[in-house]
């Protein structure tokens, strides 16, 4: 499959079972539009899988994708790249943040490594899905080439395929890799016209002394690629994201063409949605802003929807453990549709 085969096999949300599921919801047991934006998510949920009721997600996975960054040989981080590596270990052993939500919410957690500087062999439970090791410096050159973007895109579509195929009902996004915000800052400012300083935040760093530093960085990597050739949305990935944005919008673009709702985590994830929404207007209609990230980016996922995200608990810490939390919610949307009395079965019993 190409990348155009993979957006083209994505088809608009179902707009009557959208309206389905608001008249059922107008005649369940309880006030009109009392359960607030969970019936507006059930609704949702509804249009993207084209059934009313729609059915309730019970094979939850999270897909972890991983890679480093040859900006951060511009100092932008407190942390050495090694810990990419090392962390994906950790969330492949089971003792990351990541893991511990996903066992309470009763999510699988698989992890992909699709561009990091790991040296020996793959960790047990880790998916070898490497493009190359680490993107090139973003403030110097272009971070991927065309077709490495093009595969790290396939590489996240075939993981989420495969998930699917195995029953997977709901998609959530997450990510690990030491000078991710930087590209991600890169990324939002360029999908939306951000100024650089409102969306570029500390990330992983202890404190906002490389902030300022962040911003200058962005700006550059802004400036060389408005002078680069245009390749649209597509160049735009690759010229300023991470393999790991790549390969996550790639799990969106095969989610929304299953028709299965993918929850996307925080600014990380949130950039990467940009991207596959800059790819395929379509695929928006099955995103769901799991959170609201503490980052200056954390909104722009949310604004550029159109829709509020679930929860704002001022997370900042990507691995997808704020989509996580959100789980639940979408589940009681779903099961409000498919298992609440209508109003006529109450007042018929009464």
């Amino acid at each position: 499959m190409t990348v155009e085969e993979l957006i083209a096999a994505v088809r608009p949300v179902d707009q009557e079972a959208l309206q389905r599921a608001r008249d059922r919801h107008a005649g369940l047991a309880k006030p009109p539009g009392s359960l607030g934006r969970l019936e507006h998510l059930g609704a949702r949920l509804a249009a993207m899988s084209g059934q009313c009721p729609p059915p309730v997600p019970s094979a939850p996975v999270v897909v972890v994708a991983a890679a480093d960054h040859g900006v951060h040989a511009e100092g932008v981080s407190d942390w050495p790249q090694e810990v990419t590596a090392a962390m994906v270990a950790t969330v492949a052993a089971g003792g990351a943040a990541v893991n511990a939500i996903a066992r309470t919410v009763g999510a699988r957690v698989v992890v992909a490594d699709v561009g990091t500087l790991r040296l020996g062999p793959v960790p047990d439970g880790v998916r070898d899905e490497r493009v190359r090791s680490g993107t090139r410096d973003l403030a110097v050159e272009p971070a991927m080439t065309l077709d490495e973007c093009r595969t790290a895109i396939l590489a996240g579509a075939q993981v989420a395929a495969e998930l699917i195929d195995g029953g997977a009902d709901l998609l959530v996004t997450g990510e690990v890799g030491i000078g991710n915000t930087t590209a991600s800052a890169a990324l939002i400012a360029a999908y939306t016209g951000a100024d650089p300083a409102d969306v570029t935040g500390k990330g992983a760093n202890l404190d906002h002394g490389r902030t300022a530093h962040k911003v200058g960085v962005v700006r550059t990597a802004l400036a060389r690629h408005a002078a680069a050739p245009d390749h649209g949305a597509l160049g735009t990935l690759a010229s300023l994201g991470g393999l790991e944005h790549a390969a996550l919008a790639g799990v969106m673009l095969a989610g929304a063409a299953a028709r299965v709702p993918v929850l996307v985590d925080g600014v990380v994830a949130g950039a990467a949605a940009l991207a596959a929404v800059a790819l395929c207007p379509e695929a928006a209609g099955y995103l769901v802003a799991g959170h609201t990230s503490a980052e200056p980016g954390g909104h722009t996922l949310p604004d550029r929807l159109g829709e509020p995200a679930l929860l704002d608990l001022s997370l900042r810490l990507g691995e997808g453990t704020g989509a996580l939390l959100a789980v639940p919610l979408v589940q009681a949307a779903a099961r409000v549709l498919a298992e609440m009395a209508t109003l006529a079965d109450v007042t018929k019993n009464a």
